[in-house]
């Protein structure tokens, strides 16, 4: 397994112990695990509780010329909300079906098992895809005091098999407390970029401004693709 940095790559091939080539990985998952935020009761005296995390793993899809060809998103994303910024409705699969998402988590937690996932079947990938790009967004239903910095841990991770049966973890990036998060609610997380029938993965973990998904979706746009 590989612990990725801030800025890191690697090709998703396996390992092979001949040539050290390997083949290519076409089934893979993208978890996001966090922790909730432990609070202190009255003065301290009767123990304490946990405030529940929304957080909202969801990625783009571009062509090579940087055309955005499809989305996944939470679907309770407000449809007139969208339209504002030239958004479609919110979707769990992708068109292709190459891509879907294990749904919405709007708890958190500290289980072992990641909140939300991911799966890609490259596949199934519209071959005019050549990149995607992953993204996390504190969901804070107006409580401007809400940011990355008070959640406890948050990670990302790629893996083989499915969300609720891991096979094999490839790389994982922790996201740790950082004064860099601070007063942040969005982050673009990770990319993976075509490379002939491959495909390789890049940790960015990129802090940003945006306060809601299309606002981060319009920065990927024009900073990442």
């Amino acid at each position: 397994m590989i612990n990725l940095n801030k800025g890191s790559r690697f090709n998703l091939k396996k390992s092979d112990s001949g040539s050290g080539a390997g083949a290519g990985i076409e089934r893979f998952c993208v978890g996001c695990k966090w922790g909730n935020i432990k609070q202190k009761k009255l003065f301290g005296f009767f123990g304490s509780k946990e405030e529940e995390i929304d957080l909202d793993l969801s990625c783009v899809m571009f062509d090579r010329a940087g055309k955005l060809l499809d989305w996944i998103y939470s679907p309770d994303y407000l449809d007139d909300f969208l339209r504002h910024y030239g958004y479609g409705h919110g979707k769990l699969v992708s068109r292709c079906g190459g891509i879907r998402h294990s749904g919405d988590d709007r708890q958190g937690g500290s289980s072992d098992a990641d909140n939300e996932v991911i799966i890609v079947n490259t596949a199934k990938l519209d071959p005019a895809i050549t990149s995607i790009v992953f993204f996390l967004n504190y969901v804070d239903d107006g409580n401007k005091t809400c940011d990355f910095s008070r959640i406890p841990f948050a990670s990302i991770r790629l893996f083989e098999g499915d969300p609720d049966r891991v096979q094999q973890v490839h790389a994982l990036y922790n996201v740790a407390a950082d004064p860099a998060f601070a007063g942040r609610k969005s982050m673009v997380m990770g990319k993976l970029t075509r490379y002939g029938q491959g495909w390789t993965f890049e940790a960015i973990g990129e802090a940003t401004p945006d306060n809601n998904l299309c606002e981060t979706m319009n920065r990927i746009r024009k900073e990442y693709v």
